[in-house]
């Protein structure tokens, strides 16, 4: 896939001179950006101010305050700043199915939950599912999110209500939806999607086939060729079980990144879901071609599914992103739980006969995965995923002032493994506010929670 950048999605800096609209100020501020000689940025007492929806000046909060003049100031003692997380691999409206098919593997899970989503799925229902979704994710941190699931548009009005900015597109199952028709008709539909939903620099449209088991290998190639045409992410699962490894390669003569990389579908705008079992071939593989991993820890370890390569994909210089799988595999939309879940794993599970190494994956890496990490993933880390003039102002303050964080040497560590989703307590998208002091400002949690329970009524009445 092509890895140029289109000449529309480049945008001039914003001028630091602009005048802030709010200032934020926090304990510190973790900016995510690229390490100094190994250090990772952190601003004690640091500020973030902030113009228009984008970030126009960052650095001590006294020097920050004094240059933004009049502009308010949200003062947050104890708190630390963190760009907003992304998740990098979710199924959101699945919400509709937490706990329905729970202690299965991914086999049996398929297989109980896929007629129910095909009799009971509506473009109404997604967008209610969506939309409890999207008020869990703010509400955990999550600013971003690479959603695969059907009716993409009625997942993107219940996002954009919400304040979440989701990165979504046409999904692909031979047999399913749109791919019941000819593949013809098939590319003309996606293409005519994506015409409707062009790129920019914060948002890119998606191409996701499920997989390299439930998408033909021609179907597969003309939607990489639309994605690449687009500037789209090219979204898919791939080694996410054993089981599925041996049925490409009795499919297809090939394990399923092979048969990507046969197809020209390894590259820098492709997102592989999971990628759990991966050889050393394949690992090379993907860090050559610059596409990304997106690890979804807790849904691997709930289904069964094993543990991803990650220590060694990222000293081959893969991207690694964080996801949350769907919420009926995973059951949350919770990615500082991936990332504490990532970091503890790697450090203490021996692999291919190895032992534990407590130096992998440390706390400030991992938080890089679910910040600039999944930005990079999907192709719009020039806006979003580090705390930097002229990006968008996608920022997520946790309070670590709190008995179970106290006390603080190292405010990365602190995140990682002693905070959580409930000290998330302010939450900003584009500047926009969309959780202060742990509520939610655009939709109410309890119509979230009420329609989830009407839908479980509907799955219940099949």
């Amino acid at each position: 896939m092509d890895s140029d950048v289109p000449p529309d999605m480049v945008e001039p800096p914003v001028a630091v001179t602009r005048q802030p609209d709010l200032v934020v100020a926090a304990g510190w501020v973790l900016t995510m950006g690229d390490p100094v000689d190994g250090v990772h940025p952190v601003i004690p007492d640091g500020a973030v101010a902030i113009a228009d929806g984008r970030i126009v000046d960052v650095g001590p909060a006294r020097s920050v305050v004094e240059r933004a003049g009049p502009a308010p100031v949200r003062r947050l003692p104890g708190h630390v700043l963190l760009p907003g997380l992304v998740n990098a691999h979710t199924h959101l409206a699945m919400t509709m199915f937490r706990g329905f098919a729970d202690d299965l593997d991914l086999s049996a899970f398929l297989e109980r939950l896929l007629p129910v989503e095909a009799a009971v799925l509506t473009s109404d229902r997604v967008r209610l599912a969506t939309r409890a979704a999207a008020v869990e994710s703010v509400s955990a941190g999550t600013t971003t999110a690479l959603d695969m699931y059907f009716f993409a548009d009625a997942a993107l009005t219940a996002a954009d209500e919400v304040g979440l900015r989701l990165l979504t597109g046409p999904v692909f199952l031979d047999g399913m939806g749109p791919a019941q028709m000819d593949r013809g008709r098939v590319v003309e539909w996606a293409q005519g999607w994506l015409d409707r939903h062009p790129a920019r620099p914060d948002w890119r449209p998606v191409i996701g086939p499920h997989s390299t088991y439930a998408v033909s290998p021609d179907l597969l190639r003309d939607l990489g060729a639309l994605a690449t045409d687009h500037g789209a992410v090219f979204h898919v699962h791939a080694a996410e079980t054993a089981t599925e490894v041996e049925t490409v390669r009795t499919m297809h003569g090939a394990r399923p990144v092979e048969v990507l990389e046969s197809l020209g579908l390894l590259g820098p705008r492709t997102v592989i879901g999971h990628g759990v079992h991966l050889t050393d071939a394949e690992i090379e593989a993907v860090a050559s071609a610059g596409a990304s991993v997106a690890h979804c820890p807790a849904s691997n370890m709930k289904l069964g599914s094993g543990l991803a390569r990650i220590p060694e994909l990222l000293g081959a210089g893969a991207n690694v992103a964080l996801g949350t799988d769907g919420p009926a595999s995973s059951n949350d939309l919770d990615i500082l739980g991936a990332a504490r879940l990532a970091a503890l794993l790697h450090k203490g599970l021996a692999i291919h006969g190895g032992t534990g190494d407590a130096t992998n994956l440390p706390a400030a890496e991992v938080l890089r995965l679910a910040t600039i990490g999944g930005a990079r993933a999907l192709g719009i880390d020039a806006a979003v995923g580090s705390i930097e003039v002229g990006k968008c102002a996608d920022l997520v303050a946790i309070d670590l002032d709190r008995p179970h964080v106290q006390p603080v040497y190292d405010p990365a560590s602190a995140v990682v493994y002693a905070a959580g989703r409930g000290d998330v307590t302010d939450v900003w998208v584009g500047g926009r506010a969309v959780v202060v002091d742990s509520d939610v400002m655009t939709i109410d949690p309890a119509v979230a929670t009420a329609d989830l329970r009407s839908l479980q009524r509907d799955v219940l009445s099949l």
